[in-house]
């Protein structure tokens, strides 16, 4: 069943963090996020641009998302008849890079189809392998140990499964031993952001004593050969996220054993179509995986749990409440966490929830329509 789009909409919106979000890049107080609304036959789709404020995690940021959804990417999709729901990636493909910017259109475009087959998105992307997801926080860098270690315990009470604690140079082997020692049985994971280089070895070989789960992205964004290097000299699992980019890089991390588990981001990697496919070669290889967040509106907080019950998403992710980044989401009902660490996987339509309209349009700095 082939899918025509005829109308995009595009909003920029500027939401404020409950705190502020601190990783080696530096602080964000507040997201200006893109949303891109794909309509066909009078129904509409939602997707998200997941990159940040500034060209730091990736070549991406807001001021760049614009003018390519305007030039290069709506005139791509409008008014073409995809066959399928995997013809949309590859109708972008020819753009260098900007896997969040393609990613966020194909996103809207899943979710349209979804909506016009009045079928949850798990289905249509054809997962559904648990009606829960497992829930895991990323806390960001404090001004303190003490305010980190007050951090971690509200988390826990609330259910958490696991806790990812931001490092860089200078925040790593003397926190993360004070963190343990305070709580000695949770899973605790640690998130580098490219913040370390070769030359670090002997100083990540330390992070070995704490039984982490994990060691995130430790060296550069675009590395793998270096992170086969260095997990050679580590026990610690190596997880790679920055320089996965496609299927064909998971391929060659795995047989360069540059890691041992993959951070899966939907924006990252362009979309449903090849998030689903890294998410294949990984569990060919017995690679687990587990989804990412990038401070996510609830548009793109519900895209990343249907992509989390595809079966290999075996860890806690980074899919948490909507309460921990927003006084106010703009999906109703929020995204919320059992007590015991999960959310529940919705039946309806599309991704799921609806949006909060009303507070959707004043949160929006600028909007434009694209025919």
């Amino acid at each position: 069943m082939g899918i025509k789009v005829d109308q995009i909409v595009l909003r920029h919106i500027r939401m404020p963090l409950v705190h502020f979000f601190e990783t080696s890049f530096g602080r964000t107080y507040e997201r200006d996020i893109i949303l891109v609304e794909a309509i066909a036959d009078g129904v509409s789709g939602w997707g998200e641009v997941t990159a940040g404020e500034n060209p730091f995690y990736n070549e991406e940021w807001t001021g760049s998302i614009w003018p390519l959804l305007i030039g290069y990417i709506a005139p791509r999709i409008l008014r073409h008849e995809f066959a399928s729901l995997e013809d949309v990636g590859a109708r972008t493909a020819h753009i260098r890079g900007h896997n969040m910017t393609r990613g966020g259109a194909e996103a809207a475009i899943w979710d349209l189809q979804a909506r016009l087959n009045n079928e949850p998105l798990w289905k249509t992307i054809g997962a559904g392998a648990r009606r829960e997801i497992s829930c895991g926080v990323s806390i960001g860098i404090q001004d303190s140990v003490p305010q980190l270690l007050q951090k971690i315990e509200t988390e826990l009470a609330a259910g958490y499964q696991r806790i990812k604690m931001k490092i860089k140079p200078g925040w790593d082997v003397d926190v993360i031993r004070q963190v343990r020692q305070r709580f000695p049985g949770i899973k605790l994971m640690a998130d580098a952001n490219s913040a370390y280089t070769l030359h670090d070895i002997d100083h990540l070989k330390r992070l070995d004593e704490f039984y982490l789960m994990m060691i995130e992205q430790p060296l550069a964004h675009d590395d793998i050969i270096d992170h086969a290097v260095l997990q050679s000299k580590l026990e610690t699992p190596i997880c790679l996220d920055e320089c996965i980019r496609s299927a064909h890089h998971a391929e060659q991390a795995i047989r360069l054993k540059a890691g041992r588990i993959i951070n899966i981001k939907l924006g990252r990697v362009g979309g449903f179509a090849e998030a689903k496919r890294v998410h294949d070669v990984c569990q060919e290889n017995a690679i687990p995986v587990w989804c990412g967040g990038m401070l996510e509106s609830g548009i793109g907080r519900a895209h990343n749990i249907a992509l989390s019950t595809l079966p290999d998403f075996t860890l806690p992710g980074d899919v948490s409440a909507s309460k921990r980044y927003w006084k106010r989401d703009i999906i109703v009902p929020p995204v919320e966490v059992t007590p015991k660490g999960a959310i529940q996987v919705s039946d309806a339509p599309g991704f799921g929830y609806e949006l909060d309209t009303d507070y959707l349009e004043s949160l929006v700095v600028r909007r434009e329509v694209l025919r």
